[in-house]
């Protein structure tokens, strides 16, 4: 049964990174557009700020789908050496994604505190 599902669980690990990819790019190009329009307007802090959070989101959502595929691969892996290998990605990218959240949480903050001061 797990050698029938073998390449099916491949596809589906390659279709996961393939949309991480897709994110990420489309998050890079989208914020590399927006710096040059602000850069070009002289737009101020807050609007360069919000560029970068945007931005932030996409590569929590990249980082993300980067997990949900070695998640995935963890099943199909065989040898200790590659669980280990996996082990250590994911954990690299779950600190990458858990402080940029946190940066975000602590954005979002400032920005609602901001208005009351």
């Amino acid at each position: 049964m797990i050698e029938a599902l073998e390449p099916l669980t491949r596809h589906a690990i390659a279709a996961i990174d393939f949309i991480a990819l897709i994110v990420i790019c489309f998050g890079t190009i989208e914020a590399a557009v927006a710096i040059a329009k602000a850069l070009a307007t002289g737009a101020g802090g807050h609007e360069q700020r919000d560029i970068w959070i945007r931005y932030s989101r996409w590569l929590v959502a990249g980082l993300t789908f980067q997990l949900a595929a070695d998640i995935v691969e963890t099943s199909v892996t065989t040898d200790w050496e590659s669980v280990a290998r996996l082990g250590l990605i994911a954990a690299i990218r779950t600190l990458l994604n858990y402080f940029l959240e946190r940066d975000l949480a602590e954005v979002r903050q400032r920005q609602i505190e901001a208005p009351q001061q």
